[in-house]
């Protein structure tokens, strides 16, 4: 890549960081405007034209660099799910916490936009909540918990549940963090952590007893 291409792809890269900070600090993407963009990163708007056809071509790039993100992160948790669903559950939700704290921008884009402003954005996540959902059921059909599960319907409706509990978790995590200080914060996390801790091993427990041919929606 030549010097200009790679100052080219910095300032794409630049104009993204900074729809996706814009976005964090409570704006929604559709009240975002390409100006805005272009004065964050000191660029002149018309330069926003050379990366990008408008807004919505930018933030289905962002959709795209946040559901990247976020699968790394939901295929560790689901990788937990797998190999260690009971002795190991703590020790995974708190590196799945501490990725949600560390970079929370990705998680409030998705939520945020999931269900207001763009229609085409909102169209691309759907798109990406479900490649997310395949991801996921493809993954737990290794799981023996799950192994009496054979129809493929039933494990894309359990992924699907245990990746709309790890958005309501991420949600919860940062909201909590953004109310309380100190000590109360503490506290607050830490109970939040045993109700997720709970909530996986009611989940399991439910899976791993579920008969599948006696369930009357299957039938």
């Amino acid at each position: 890549m030549s010097i200009r291409d790679e100052r080219k792809q910095q300032s794409r890269q630049a104009l993204l960081d900074a729809a996706l900070a814009l976005n964090t600090s409570g704006r929604s993407f559709s009240s975002i405007s390409l100006r805005e963009i272009a004065r964050h990163v000191g660029l002149v708007p018309t330069a926003f034209y050379r990366h990008f056809q408008d807004m919505n071509e930018l933030g289905l790039e962002l959709v795209d660099q946040v559901a990247l993100h976020l699968k790394g992160i939901l295929h560790q948790l689901g990788q937990a799910y797998i190999y260690q669903p009971n002795t190991k559950a703590q020790i995974s939700l708190d590196l799945f916490f501490q990725a949600v704290e560390y970079h929370p921008e990705p998680w409030v884009f998705m939520i945020a936009e999931r269900w207001g402003g763009s229609e085409v954005i909102r169209h691309a996540i759907a798109r990406e909540i479900n490649f997310l959902v395949e991801d996921l059921a493809n993954d737990l059909c290794k799981m023996e918990t799950v192994q009496h599960i054979h129809n493929v319907p039933d494990l894309r409706v359990i992924s699907n549940i245990l990746i709309n509990l790890s958005f309501t978790w991420a949600m919860t995590w940062m909201d909590i963090n953004r109310e309380y200080e100190a000590q109360e914060r503490l506290d607050q996390q830490k109970q939040f952590k045993l109700q997720t801790i709970t909530q996986v091993h009611l989940i399991f427990r439910g899976i791993s007893n579920w008969d599948p041919s006696k369930d009357s929606l299957s039938s």
